[in-house]
């Protein structure tokens, strides 16, 4: 183990499923006390929610941005409890706001509380904005940035129907914006080539410059209600690639990240020229593992989610 440097990346909103967490809290005390203080911040019973509730009740933006939040702490406390420590953490859009709980900047209830007002902004900005976002898979940044052009030279007007939003591997960029602006770049993208292009199932353009304004304004002024420590081991923020320590720099990230860029691909070789050669996936679902394995072929990658995956990734760990 002493080769490897370890750096825990966390899922965000899309990840989530019926029944995520349910085999750790069966069977891990830190996972128990991790959902039992979520439901205690949240003000409702959110494991029956997670662990019962039918899958469009968990698609709502408002129980969807908790739940993930709490399974992957619950997933990360597990982790911790055997010993398996990262050397830097990132977190896709709403991932982050766990990476800077595991980073300590912010303590477990008080970051939950700011992910549920986060999410409150942001569907208040998405009513006054409807939209939603396409992911297009095939084309490189470039191109996909020239089918928003295009888009908005056709039906842009005075504003930007569409926008390149996360930048997520050599050949996968999500764009945000409004739904008829998601619907002309799939069909422009198709036209210039794209292995896949499809509007996503979101509720909003999330992380639109312009839509998401508001959903900035509202997150600066909570901030202000809240004491962001100095992260004790580096975070990698979404809006920038670059990691960050420093209480200042950490809010300045999470206020940027809602209405830029995820520049995910960005971030994850920024670990990579750290020395990071194992990636875990804190969380549901294995989307960013996928994603790894598109930006380079010469780390590892793993995800913890339930027991079997946590057997699985600590065999691999104590390798050699």
């Amino acid at each position: 183990m002493n080769t490897k440097k370890i750096a825990f990346i966390f899922p965000g909103q899309g990840s989530q499923y019926p029944g995520m967490g349910r085999d750790l809290f069966d069977k891990y005390e830190p996972a128990r006390r991790i959902f039992n203080k979520a439901c205690e911040v949240v003000g409702f019973d959110l494991k029956e929610k997670v662990f019962n509730g039918a899958e469009e009740e968990l698609q709502k933006t408002e129980i969807a941005q908790p739940a993930i939040f709490t399974v992957s702490m619950a997933c990360l406390a597990v982790l911790i409890n055997k010993g398996i420590n990262p050397v830097m953490v990132a977190g896709h859009s709403l991932g982050e706001y766990t990476a800077v709980a595991a980073a300590g900047a912010l303590e477990f209830s008080e970051c939950l509380a700011l992910v549920i007002k986060r999410g409150e902004f942001i569907r208040e900005a998405s009513e006054k904005n409807p939209g939603g976002m396409a992911a297009i898979i095939g084309l490189e940044a470039t191109r996909v940035k020239e089918v928003c052009s295009r888009v908005n030279a056709q039906i842009g007007g005075n504003s930007s129907a569409v926008e390149a939003v996360n930048f997520n591997s050599p050949i996968q960029v999500v764009v945000s914006g409004t739904a008829g602006g998601c619907e002309k770049a799939v069909e422009i993208a198709k036209e210039l080539g794209a292995k896949r292009a499809a509007v996503l199932k979101v509720s909003g353009p999330f992380h639109h410059s312009q839509f998401m304004n508001p959903a900035r304004e509202g997150l600066a002024e909570e901030l202000e209600n809240h004491e962001i420590k100095d992260a004790r081991i580096p975070l990698v923020a979404n809006y920038t690639g670059n990691q960050v320590t420093s209480g200042k720099d950490i809010r300045e990230a999470l206020v940027n990240q809602i209405n830029s860029p995820v520049l995910w691909e960005d971030s994850v070789k920024r670990m990579i020229a750290e020395g990071v050669n194992v990636f875990i996936e804190v969380g549901p679902g294995k989307v960013l593992t996928g994603l790894l394995r598109r930006i380079s072929k010469d780390v590892t990658g793993l995800n913890i989610e339930d027991e079997n995956s946590i057997k699985k990734a600590l065999g691999i760990l104590n390798e050699g």
